[in-house]
């Protein structure tokens, strides 16, 4: 069980955390904030049954599940409307390396952002994610070995 005021100091803590994961799955600030303030509504509704230890992944489950019911809302729009949602969320100033990280598939850039920007453990960002921890290392080895390929080809790439 968690009190309240642990609740809500781990809350503040992870929100930004919880916004930066958000934006990397949705791209688009409206449905980040509310796959974020969702989350955080169900896991105070859920709060007496929470395990203090287990309540950052547990949220990061929570944020990620409204992250994906957030994307099958969207399948259901014109795909106009939704390719001109998602090119007002792309800043041309972006270094290659987020470039890289955004083209990644949501499957390798969860994890990475994860374990590498957010400082998840391999044994939180799996439980997280629902994996487990030799899913999770092998997905890093893939992420990390598409970013290399990507940085590679296009510092080769003519200008």
């Amino acid at each position: 069980m968690i009190s309240e005021e642990h609740f809500t100091q781990q809350t503040m803590a992870l929100t930004p955390v919880l916004y930066r994961l958000s934006m990397s799955i949705l791209r688009h600030e409206a449905d980040c904030r509310d796959a974020v303030q969702q989350a955080l509504f169900k896991a105070w509704i859920a709060r007496e049954r929470m395990d203090p230890e287990r309540f950052r992944p547990y949220l990061t489950r929570i944020v990620i599940n409204e992250c994906r019911n957030i994307q099958r809302q969207r399948m259901r729009v014109s795909p106009v409307a939704q390719f001109e949602e998602t090119g007002a969320a792309h800043q041309p100033e972006e270094s290659e390396l987020a470039e890289a990280i955004r083209l990644l598939p949501e499957s390798l850039r969860t994890p990475l952002l994860l374990h590498y920007m957010e400082n998840y453990s391999e044994k939180e960002t799996a439980k997280a994610l629902g994996l487990s921890v030799t899913a999770v290392k092998n997905r890093l080895y893939r992420a990390r070995r598409a970013l290399k390929q990507r940085l590679t080809d296009w510092e080769v790439a003519p200008e």
